[in-house]
């Protein structure tokens, strides 16, 4: 990816896609430095990685009157956990994808008369900040049980995991319900695929985000797949993944 202006930055938070209604998206990743200098160290001062931490902020448009709106989105994940997913350029499959969980830390409105009423907020991360790829795009219905498509993610080694993001957007339909599910396979055919991480059973709109154990894979490509159940049952939502 080269130079680029930014036209079409996507920001997901657990169930709704804020893109439309944000005008500006910073993200922030560090590591705390610890000072380990003693008397061998040369006369220079030494350091190590302390705790690491990110922090995803934005502001635009203040819209409310629906679970999508950014209003009724921030006021109802205020002070809570949840999956959060940024994209500098686009959301189609195997677009770049910052991932974390993390808690809305704060939520502002307001301006002056006269002016565009204006949001901000700011998510600080609880789990590491992943960087993945979109593995479904949030503007396919499904209505029902399918596949994604293959991403070479490469394997998993010892000690790092795979991280997955689930976003349910919309759910329309009686008694909708989709579980979703992350398959591995060492083919992008998927001949043989193993399920790695099952996402819980939604059936409204949110969001899910799930890590594996630590344990080495040597599967190198992976895919979404959903169950889906109910009567004309139709279901927006994003995945996205990532290795850390």
């Amino acid at each position: 990816m080269g130079k680029f202006v930014l036209l079409d930055a996507r920001l997901f938070a657990p169930g709704a896609d804020l893109s439309g209604a944000s005008n500006k998206i910073e993200l922030s990743s560090e590591i705390e430095d610890k000072e380990t200098t003693n008397y061998r160290s040369g006369g220079w001062k030494e350091v190590i990685g302390g705790l690491g931490s990110a922090e995803i902020s934005a502001e635009g448009q203040w819209e409310a009157g629906d679970p999508s709106k950014v209003d009724d989105s921030s006021w109802a994940n205020l002070g809570g956990q949840g999956p959060y997913t940024v994209c500098p350029t686009d959301s189609v499959v195997g677009a770049l994808a910052y991932i974390t969980s993390g808690m809305r830390a704060d939520y502002n409105v307001g301006d002056a008369v006269g002016e565009v009423a204006p949001w901000t907020g700011t998510v600080k991360s609880s789990w590491p900040l992943v960087r993945g790829q979109i593995a479904h795009p949030p503007g396919t219905a499904r209505t029902a049980t399918g596949l994604g498509t293959a991403l070479q993610l490469g394997a998993i080694p010892a000690g790092k995991r795979l991280y997955a993001a689930l976003h349910v957007l919309s759910v329309a339909g009686t008694t909708p319900s989709i579980t979703a599910r992350i398959e591995t396979d060492d083919n992008a055919g998927f001949t043989t695929p193993s399920t790695l991480l099952t996402f819980g059973a939604a059936t409204a709109p949110g969001g899910q985000i799930l890590r594996g154990d630590g344990t080495a894979v040597a599967d190198s490509y992976f895919r979404v797949a959903w169950t889906i159940s109910g009567t004309t049952p139709s279901f927006m939502f994003a995945v996205s993944l990532g290795i850390r």
